[in-house]
């Protein structure tokens, strides 16, 4: 009979911290590679909106002085999320331009923020408003943004739900560098809940389709602890 191995809260917080490094080294670049393609492509309403319409053209410009704020080498958080007289916050942009793509990505900057700032409620509600875009830009933010929805999960000990969220975030963007992220945060949920063999087969699925990730390493060593 397999051994159920409850994941210690310092082992889920461990693995949310990786997610949280990964996007603070690299989420300046997918950010405004995001918002490069809002300009030339558009991920929702496309170009044409975004050069037809004054609107569209002021909410880009109003989310971009938010995320310099957001992606300063020391992020004022606060700042970012309600501006202030020099700038739009991110809440700004949610309440002004919300049914624009700018208005759309400063959803989930919002709860990123609040998150960020300890206040979960808010990060949740904010997170969940936020609708996925296509485009490469716009899968890894829809992973990101299901992966910490996930992590307000585990916060709150509802760990089902977080588990739910990881594999919605695996899915969004089945890549060497998430994918295995979410798939062992996943793992760790499910033996939080004391289900052994679901967490097996996350840690299975990351040796068998990411076999070269650090998680794989991960995944080795917590096979042997639970079989």
């Amino acid at each position: 009979m397999a051994k159920h191995n409850v994941a210690e809260p310092e082992t889920l917080g461990a693995a949310m911290s990786k997610t949280e490094l990964f996007f603070e080294n690299n989420g300046r670049k997918v950010s405004y590679i995001f918002l490069a393609l809002l300009v030339l492509g558009g991920l929702i309403y496309g170009y044409r909106a975004l050069v037809s319409q004054p609107r569209a053209e002021k909410a880009a410009a109003a989310i971009a002085e938010a995320q310099l704020r957001f992606n300063a080498e020391t992020p004022d958080f606060e700042l970012a999320l309600n501006g202030d007289a020099t700038g739009l916050g991110f809440l700004d942009v949610v309440e002004q331009y919300g049914s624009t793509a700018s208005g759309n990505l400063a959803k989930h900057y919002a709860g990123v923020c609040y998150l960020k700032l300890g206040d979960l409620e808010n990060a949740a509600a904010y997170l969940a408003k936020y609708n996925a875009v296509k485009g490469l830009a716009g899968a890894l933010v829809n992973a990101q943004n299901l992966g910490l929805q996930g992590d307000v999960a585990v916060a709150q000990q509802e760990y089902k739900k977080a588990v739910s969220l990881y594999k919605k975030a695996v899915a969004a963007a089945e890549n060497n560098l998430t994918a295995p992220l979410y798939l062992r945060k996943a793992a760790l949920a499910e033996q939080a809940l004391g289900n052994a063999e679901e967490a097996v087969a996350l840690y299975e699925q990351i040796l068998a389709v990411y076999p070269a990730s650090i998680e794989a390493r991960d995944a080795e060593k917590a096979l042997g602890t639970i079989r």
